[in-house]
């Protein structure tokens, strides 16, 4: 058992995360904070250090408090960020966003089964009959999620202990790409002008969603802030209520999917309505907070202390190459088609990570942006099963 954190009462964690990411934007605003920030933004800090501080014991590996930002805080920052969202806008993002979104899923078919090949000798003989097993479960948590994980598991006969180096595999090398993919978000426009990228979709959609924001922009009160914080936890507890009784679609979109998708769903729907002006006092700033504070804990839970086991290390360097040959898939697919950084990292994310992560990716370059990153990760939960099926077959050809 690892010593006790140094800080692990839910409330005092909270205090730690919310004192740093304010300490952040204070910094932002300093010339030494810009100089920082412009070389690796600050939603890079925002889920990196909360790792180093749990990785340390200042703050623990587990609390209540993740659960809780995850299950109640993710839902309504959808909510409120996608208050202002301009449909047609996004509809018009279109091709790009499909076709790399299936290159994603794609590259983790073909890039796994080569990176085992050109691994193999890393992992123990005695290991090869588990270690195709388990490397299938973990194709079908890289498209889709965990529902297609354990689908996968369940499928290709992994062990538990297999599935135990697994998941550490999967929680080390999902979270760094996650962190290069904010680091993407940070110099978007410089990587997109480098290859000449086409933003002419992505800067109108940004450009509507600020217009209106700057139009209905007013005096923030006490009573729009509390309707705010209402609309946002209060849709977070219907949708949960409702994802209780709804019945499955196929074998994945249930439980917590379903919350993420009635969220996005309530959202859009407000914008419809004069709710939308909610946003000129603040509704996406409110989101943001809690965007903030999901990455912020998401980094808290990223354990790397086990990485470093003997009995890891090979299949850490499989995950490794397996996640390098998926981005060297991408980012060819990005210059042919010449298209902006953002459909290569909510792409990607959709597969890697589903409901729960892409929208967060794809709030990180805006916020406007999020319900991209809930429509494609549906999209990975039903192409998740079938597609990691067949990289399961590939695994076992190669050991």
């Amino acid at each position: 058992m690892p010593a006790p954190a140094l800080i692990h009462e839910p409330v005092a964690v909270l205090a730690v995360l919310l004192s740093f990411l304010g300490f952040l934007f204070w910094a932002n605003q300093q010339a030494f904070g810009q100089k920082i920030f412009k070389f690796a933004p600050l939603l890079v800090f925002a889920y990196f250090v909360p790792t180093v501080l749990s990785n340390t014991g200042v703050i623990p590996l587990e609390s209540d408090l993740y659960g809780f930002v995850k299950q109640w805080l993710l839902p309504a920052s959808l909510l409120l960020l996608t208050l202002s969202v301009d449909i047609k806008g996004i509809i018009g993002l279109g091709r790009n966003a499909v076709f790399l979104f299936l290159g994603a899923t794609f590259a983790i078919v073909v890039s796994g089964p080569i990176a085992l090949w050109a691994c193999s000798s890393l992992i123990p003989l005695e290991m090869h009959d588990q270690a195709w097993r388990g490397l299938s479960a973990l194709a079908g948590s890289w498209i889709g999620g965990g529902a297609n994980m354990i689908a996968l598991k369940e499928h290709a006969g992994a062990s538990d202990s297999m599935m135990s180096v697994i998941v550490i595999v999967d929680v080390a090398v999902a979270n760094l790409w996650m962190a290069i993919l904010l680091w993407f978000a940070g110099r978007e426009k410089e990587m997109d002008a480098s290859i000449g990228a086409d933003r002419t979709s992505l800067d109108t959609l940004r450009e509507k969603v600020a217009t209106y924001a700057d139009r209905v922009k007013r005096p923030t009160d006490l009573g729009s802030l509390l309707l705010i914080c209402a609309l946002g936890i209060g849709g977070a507890v219907v949708a949960t209520a409702l994802a209780d009784v709804l019945p499955p679609v196929g074998e994945f979109i249930r439980g917590f999917t379903w919350v993420v998708i009635l969220v996005s769903v309530f959202g859009l729907t407000l914008s419809f309505t004069p709710i939308k002006k909610l946003e000129g006092a603040g509704a996406s700033h409110m989101g943001s907070v809690f965007l903030y504070l999901l990455v912020a804990t998401i980094g808290a839970k990223a354990e790397f202390s086990e990485i470093a086991k003997p009995e890891n290390v090979g299949f850490v360097i499989v995950g490794l190459v397996w996640m390098l040959l998926h981005a060297i898939v991408l980012l060819s697919m990005r210059y042919w088609l010449r298209a902006p950084i953002f459909f290569v990292a909510v792409g990607s994310k959709a597969n890697i990570g589903g409901a729960a992560s892409a929208p967060i990716v794809a709030s990180a370059f805006h916020p406007a942006l999020a319900p991209v990153g809930v429509l494609l990760a549906v999209g990975g939960y039903v192409l998740g099963t079938f597609a990691a099926l067949v990289c399961s077959y590939m695994l076992e050809l190669v050991l």
